[in-house]
């Protein structure tokens, strides 16, 4: 009788395991919907305010283009703007993703006070950056020359790089203000300045360039202009707004305090976030100096344009999810911030899906983007192999990136992307590009491998090691210092 009794009990065991199983299974699977909505929603704005602020030197560089008969000037802009980007706007935007980290978690933990202190800080530091970085501009022409650049290229590069340095300084301050916002989730005016600065650029830019005659260095200006009144806007929002009140930006002696504890997180991300950016325009200068390569740096211009342009979308996702993990490891909600993980890992593979195949059968379409030359066409079409496998392994970078600045992993992030560009990727895309004469694909291959190395490094590290539990390199007032688990 004792057996037949305990039979039913077992059963009804059994069963309350599986309604538990069942309603936590239909818990996490609602709250990977909410995350996914949410992430989407400032996702979207995201990618619209970097392609507004990236547009603004593009408008420029097309202005330039469609001066008659001066091909020099465009050449030199040409030039100049990725010199730029390599040295000074990127290395800006990746030290300002410190914020991403600090803001961001102590937003979560509502240590709203500090806020306001980090942005002043970032501000500060960014300046003083400015500095050496200006300096570096001002001699582009002899750093050209030493890549046997014509002289005149060189020296209008020059003007142009020295017209932009106000453009520098403006960028400092707008890239402090976006992650101030960013992480507060307040997408709507960033949206909304980078709109109608973009609008504004296009005419203030067509006046300097050709309605007052000052060429290159009207469109050098233009971007300056635009830069400071984008920041005029934002720093406005963030003063007089309500939403802001309990983090307003106030310049003080604390916020004087951090620029130790920010240039940590700063130098790591910028050594994380760069990626082989500065590499690859060496390369590039490289490949123009050899003058039998001329044809295949061009191939690799515009495949990186194909990259970059698609490169928002997972750059912006990886804002997103740095600045939700973040948030919930400041507020101690470890499991939401792996949930965060899920969700934009999922968006990182759709998107590289859905891009790849279009770009597979629209690979001869690609070509005549660049030029009406068969052979370009062709080799282009080559290369979109390549191109795909970049797209994806480029896509889970960001995203990775993201995760790890959220969760304050920078050291770890900073090592393997110094590791998989500078030791693996780099040298592999020297031997294959100069040394096998694999050209323009022995280059872009060499690239590849490291993005694909720090892919498997990074992915394996998020998913088997990263803890956001109470171990996580979550600063505030109970914190002393930097974590220093890696």
């Amino acid at each position: 009788m004792g057996e037949e009794e305990e039979a039913p009990l077992q059963t009804n065991c059994v069963k309350e395991e599986e309604d538990m199983s069942s309603s936590s299974r239909s818990d996490k699977s609602s709250m990977f919907w909410e995350e996914m909505k949410r992430v989407s929603r400032m996702a979207a704005p995201m990618v619209a305010i970097t392609v507004c602020q990236y547009i603004l030197q593009v408008v420029s560089m097309m202005m330039v283009g469609h001066i008659h008969g001066n091909n020099l000037s465009f050449s030199a802009v040409a030039i100049a703007t990725s010199f730029a980007e390599a040295t000074g706007f990127g290395v800006l935007q990746a030290m300002a993703s410190a914020l991403e980290t600090l803001c961001g978690q102590n937003y979560g933990a509502e240590e709203y006070s500090k806020l306001g202190n980090y942005t002043c800080c970032a501000i500060i530091t960014l300046m003083l950056v400015c500095v050496p970085i200006s300096v570096v501009w001002i001699f582009i022409d002899r750093i050209l020359l030493l890549f046997g650049q014509d002289p005149l290229i060189c020296e209008a590069a020059r003007i142009y790089c020295i017209y932009l340095i106000p453009a520098l300084f403006g960028y400092a301050v707008l890239q402090s203000l976006v992650r101030y916002l960013q992480t507060q989730s307040m997408m709507f005016p960033m949206v909304l300045c980078s709109s109608v600065v973009l609008c504004l650029h296009i005419v203030l830019c067509w006046i300097l360039v050709f309605r007052l005659g000052l060429g290159h260095v009207g469109a050098a200006l233009a971007i300056g202009i635009s830069y400071w009144i984008n920041v005029i806007g934002l720093g406005l929002y963030a003063y007089y707004s309500s939403a802001c009140e309990k983090t307003r930006i106030v310049f003080s002696t604390k916020a004087l305090l951090c620029i130790g504890e920010f240039l940590q997180y700063a130098l790591l991300d910028s050594c994380f976030a760069l990626n082989g950016g500065p590499l690859i325009y060496s390369y590039y200068l490289l490949g123009i100096y050899l003058t039998h390569m001329l044809k295949l740096v061009f191939y690799l211009y515009g495949g990186l344009n194909t990259t970059t342009l698609h490169y928002f979308i997972p750059y912006a996702v990886g804002a997103v999810a740095s600045t939700r993990v973040s948030n919930e490891v400041g507020a101690g909600n470890p499991k939401r911030a792996e949930n965060v993980v899920g969700v934009v890992l999922v968006l990182a593979i759709a998107d590289s899906l859905v891009f790849c195949t279009s770009l597979l059968f629209g690979g001869r379409i690609l070509g005549y983007a660049y030029s009406n030359d068969k052979q370009v066409i062709q080799y282009v079409a080559q290369m979109v192999p390549l191109l795909c496998l970049s797209v994806i392994a480029d896509s889970l970078v960001g995203i990775l990136s993201g995760i790890s600045i959220g969760g304050g992993y920078q050291r770890m992030g900073a090592y393997v992307n110094l590791g998989a560009y500078y030791v693996v990727g780099g040298p592999m895309a020297a031997f294959l590009g100069f040394r096998v004469h694999f050209g323009a694909k022995g280059l872009w291959l060499g690239m590849l491998i490291a993005s694909i190395l720090q892919v498997i490094i990074l992915i394996t590290l998020v998913t088997a090691l990263m803890d956001f539990g109470p171990n996580t390199c979550f600063l505030n007032s109970r914190s002393a210092g930097l974590c220093q688990l890696f």
